[in-house]
């Protein structure tokens, strides 16, 4: 059963006391506790409830084409986002990991911080229906849908985020040469993204060229 900080913490956050405790006991466990229910179907059910949320939010914004809602889309159901929002109303000591994901670090892993997050929406929604849930994504999202999440990105996320937004695989890098002496070395990069295109480009270490080229590839394609 839930500790009295823990239930104290989903009252907060859900607005209510949890009525099955079961259930958001499942929502905070992570596989590696053993137990026969962890936070994964409720994982799957939080992300298309997020996910839906945020569409309809974006579509009542009424800005943008197909196109740009769904990279901004992506990019505020991102499992960065729903970590980063996870550590904001400090989830993290409230997940029930296991003694090998705490050691590892779980607490404050953007994987288990994000899917528990989608599992706590999916619990709300069972136990309290969409709107409960919308208007809590709605609170909870605000700054990220308000603020720049999905529009201006480091060329990279951005890239990757343009990609997914145009159902395309991951955009892949590649190193195409290594120039000049170790102390002034030029590296060349490639990147591409299966069914549109490369772009190149050439910076003094292979991560500011992999950014150029992601840059150069959405002036070009994007």
């Amino acid at each position: 059963m839930l500790n009295e900080d823990t239930r104290a913490f989903l009252t907060r956050l859900a607005g209510a006391r949890p009525a099955d405790e079961a259930l958001w006991v499942e929502a905070l466990t992570h596989g590696s506790t053993g137990a026969a229910r962890n936070y994964e179907r409720l994982e799957f059910l939080g992300d298309r409830v997020l996910g839906l949320a945020i569409a309809e939010w974006l579509h009542a914004l009424g800005t943008g084409d197909e196109g740009k809602l769904s990279q901004r889309l992506n990019a505020l159901v991102a499992r960065t986002t729903c970590a980063a929002i996870a550590r904001e109303i400090g989830l993290g000591p409230h997940m029930l990991l296991g003694k090998q994901a705490r050691e590892d670090g779980g607490q404050d892993s953007d994987n288990i911080l994000g899917d528990v997050m989608e599992a706590l929406l999916g619990a709300i929604f069972l136990e309290q229906g969409f709107a409960p849930a919308r208007a809590i994504v709605r609170k909870l999202w605000t700054d990220a849908v308000t603020g720049q999440t999905g529009q201006r990105k480091h060329p990279k996320s951005a890239l990757q985020e343009w990609a997914a937004g145009n159902r395309r695989k991951t955009p892949e890098y590649r190193l195409i040469a290594r120039s000049g002496p170790d102390h002034a070395a030029r590296f060349t990069v490639a990147v591409a993204v299966r069914g549109i295109g490369e772009a190149e480009a050439t910076g003094s270490s292979k991560q500011e060229a992999e950014t150029l080229a992601a840059e150069e590839f959405l002036k070009r394609f994007g």
